[in-house]
């Protein structure tokens, strides 16, 4: 950061808001942060997730800006993780896309869709056709079970309760006064005045929407499982009309299986019938599923705008929004934190508009960098 030191108020500790804080405070800030929930990020869509950085596989669902965030992330995920004093388990051994023969002309359109994406954002590694045999090698734990798939080569996943827990470390370290359970809300601080923060971060999600009409809660539903019988090395992924899971395999045979996307904020627990579609869209992957151990089957709502794409405003003099990240949160955080700092410093953000991102300011230029 080049500017001088200053204060910081922000709202909200999930991914976006935990990585400010420390990033904000490495730099030499004083830094608040407040949030409705505990260390451990009860309240947070963050908590509920796969972890999964996979900008291909995703391109099928979103815009080539949100991509190309997600390929600049995969290499500052790597930075980020060697800074923290906890180990957070990474991969980048790629995705692997599988199907049953039934679902042939699904697996087939969604090829065509990778590679018209990879025509467009050229920089991402290039799709790899498997046969049976070539599957085999790449995933010996499937070998015989399907008879082609996909491999798409750089992309990744990290633990994502093992990154929450080595930020809120990290914030303790480095002095971050941590207000948990405490409710804040930008109307409740003058920044800029005396006794007051210099800038106020809102990174809420759906805890904004009082100030956000527009965003709105997608619900999913998540699995983990510990499957000592099932060793399968990367994410994967199960093209079905009605179930097209994901397995994100983490340590010690700890297995995260999600597929559900529903348009409601309803934040009760997971109804019988996706728990079993859930668990036996994983089975017909992987028999070794039948005996997996049920850890946990959790619910959340991810903070989402009626395009579905990330934006970060300002609306009122040094309040910075952050917010919109729908299902894509550990894969672009790096690049929306990259783009924040940008505009605090600066008061600009190349970075933004390489990525097609929307930064919309009623404030000047010089008011965000003064």
């Amino acid at each position: 950061m080049t500017t001088k030191p200053t204060s910081f108020a922000i709202i909200g500790a999930g991914l976006m808001g935990r990585l400010l804080a420390v990033s904000l405070a490495r730099a030499g800030h004083q830094v608040d942060i407040y949030d409705l929930g505990g260390p451990e990020g009860e309240h947070s869509a963050a908590r509920v997730a796969g972890g999964m950085l996979a900008p291909l596989a995703e391109s099928a669902v979103t815009e080539h800006g949100v991509v190309r965030m997600g390929r600049y992330a995969l290499a500052r995920w790597r930075e980020l993780l060697g800074t923290l004093a906890s180990p957070v388990f990474f991969q980048q051994d790629g995705t692997l896309i599988v199907w049953h023969r039934q679902d042939a002309a699904d697996a087939a359109r969604l090829r065509q869709q990778l590679a018209a994406t990879r025509e467009q954002v050229p920089e991402l590694p290039a799709m790899e056709p498997l046969d049976a045999a070539r599957l085999a090698e790449v995933e010996p734990a499937l070998a015989t079970r399907f008879a082609s798939g996909m491999l798409l080569p750089g992309e990744g996943q990290l633990d994502n309760r093992q990154l929450l827990a080595a930020l809120a470390l990290e914030m303790q370290q480095l002095g971050v006064k941590a207000h948990w359970n405490q409710a804040a809300d930008p109307a409740d601080f003058t920044p800029g005045t005396s006794g007051q923060p210099g800038w106020v971060l809102d990174c809420r999600g759906l805890g904004a929407r009082s100030a956000w009409r527009a965003l709105r809660g997608v619900r999913g539903e998540v699995a983990r499982v510990h499957a000592p019988e099932v060793t399968l090395a990367r994410p994967t992924r199960l093209v079905h009309p009605r179930y097209p899971i994901y397995i994100a395999p983490k340590e010690n045979h700890v297995f995260v299986i999600g597929a559900t996307e529903i348009e409601t904020d309803d934040l009760s627990p997971a109804s019988v019938r996706s728990a079993l579609e859930l668990l036996s869209a994983a089975y017909a992957v992987h028999p070794g599923f039948a005996e997996a151990r049920i850890l946990e089957i959790a619910t959340q709502c991810r903070p989402t705008l009626p395009d579905n794409l990330p934006t970060v405003r300002m609306r009122t003099p040094r309040v910075l929004e952050v917010n919109g990240l729908y299902r894509h949160g550990y894969m672009i955080a790096p690049a929306l934190l990259d783009v924040v700092l940008e505009l605090l410093t600066t008061g600009d953000s190349p970075l933004a508009r390489s990525f097609d991102l929307t930064v919309d300011t009623a404030e000047s230029t010089e008011e965000l960098a003064a």
